[in-house]
């Protein structure tokens, strides 16, 4: 199995996380990104930054996912009388309702690849969800698409996270008669 470039894993993959947590097209050529929503999604949160992070544990293996998603790609193309555009990835070439079709198969249960694809589903999500591979009061500076979109507020200009009410609004507990002003036990 020779290697695959760079340029062709890189796309396929977006392509799989644009299809997980879909986005807007980055520019008006944008084939991985199939314009799906109208705001960031996976690929614009750093999916690819997060899966590629050794954490992970898959970042080594990332050009087998590719290999195979764009095999299972000329399979389901295939076997649906698609004819994909030679000019991409097999995977990048299906329109996004195919290849959402197809990913909800190599999702479903009883896929022999299932956990496979759930993994790589549920890191790209997390890109979205809770930039985890990036200072969260960073990623909120520069705008990052999922925490935005979930509301997540900003830290106060000391660079710590207060809120002015309790989330059930009201206190849990009073405060022990101890405690210090900056909030340790004495």
């Amino acid at each position: 199995m020779g290697t695959l470039p760079d340029e062709t894993r890189t796309a396929t993959l977006e392509a799989f996380a644009d299809t997980i947590v879909p986005g807007a097209r980055r520019h008006p050529g944008d084939r991985a990104v199939a314009g799906a929503s109208p705001t960031g999604g996976a690929v614009a949160a750093g999916a690819i930054e997060l899966i590629e992070w050794d954490a992970t544990g898959i970042s080594e293996d990332l050009t087998g996912y590719a290999r195979s998603l764009d095999e299972h790609a000329r399979a389901f193309a295939a076997q649906r009388g698609l004819t994909l555009d030679g000019d991409a990835p097999a995977f990048v070439a299906l329109p996004f309702e195919e290849r959402t079709a197809l990913v909800r198969a190599l999702t479903a249960p009883g896929h022999p690849e299932k956990s496979l694809w759930v993994l790589l589903a549920l890191f790209c999500y997390m890109a979205y969800d809770s930039a985890a591979h990036l200072n969260t009061a960073d990623a909120l500076a520069a705008g990052h698409p999922g925490l935005t979109a979930m509301g997540v507020t900003p830290p106060g200009p000391d660079g710590l996270w207060r809120y002015s009410a309790w989330s059930y609004g009201r206190p849990l507990a009073r405060l022990h008669p101890h405690t210090t002003a900056s909030g340790s036990p004495a």
